[in-house]
């Protein structure tokens, strides 16, 4: 029976993506050398294990609005679910590489886009949690099937700047705020009746009305 070790080498954006992507550098390794892969229909649950990793006084101001006040982490840090992702791996023997392409996000209604832009460097500790359906085939058997164990885990820890360098290659000194209908009515109700050009000069005047000193 195919005994498979999975491993997370690397990470890298994908350059001209349709979307921000990274993409993961997977090691498969077989330990029943003679046997043959046929395919393999890989699935992997992605965790941020947030526990893993020291926060600056900085990052903990940033990740209030995701955890709480500081005080609280004991019982708010804990381990996040990212994505889930589905690869197929192509037929091999002892040993082959694959990529795993993670699609990512700039909407702060997300909480790993929270989390990754709370983050002002070091490294992401991941987890990597697999499972799927190998087809193999050994000089003494015919084609089998077999589910791959849940056990089968990797770890590894993205580097915070990897993350950053992509999000700016995409939205380059730009961030995405997504508003409640009725609020963006009114928000652009205000822009058209004050002759405003852009929104970014919008939200600059309501904020030098906030704070303006109140006048008896």
């Amino acid at each position: 029976m195919a005994d498979l070790d999975l491993r997370a080498e690397s990470a890298a954006a994908v350059p001209f993506a349709a979307a921000p992507t990274l993409s993961f550098r997977l090691r498969v390794t077989n330990a029943n050398r003679e046997e043959v892969i046929h395919s393999m229909a890989l699935r992997a649950q992605i965790q941020i294990e947030v526990t893993r990793r020291h926060y600056t006084a900085e990052e903990q101001a940033r990740l209030s609005d995701l955890f709480g006040e500081p005080g609280r982490w004991g019982q708010t840090l804990k381990t996040m679910l990212w994505t889930h992702v589905a690869v197929n791996v192509p037929p091999f023997q002892r040993e082959t590489t694959v990529d795993i392409p993670v699609p990512c996000t700039f909407d702060f209604n997300v909480a790993s886009t929270k989390y990754f832009h709370g983050l002002s460097e070091g490294d992401l500790p991941l987890k990597f949690l697999f499972s799927g359906t190998v087809f193999y085939q050994s000089e003494q058997e015919g084609l089998q099937v077999a589910p791959i164990s849940w056990e089968k885990e990797a770890k590894f820890r993205l580097p915070v700047k990897i993350w950053k360098q992509m999000i700016d290659e995409y939205y380059p000194n730009t961030a995405w705020l997504c508003l409640r209908r009725d609020a963006f009515e009114r928000l652009y109700e205000y822009k058209v009746r004050n002759g405003i050009p852009t929104f970014e000069e919008v939200i600059e005047r309501l904020f030098q009305s906030a704070d303006e000193p109140v006048r008896s």
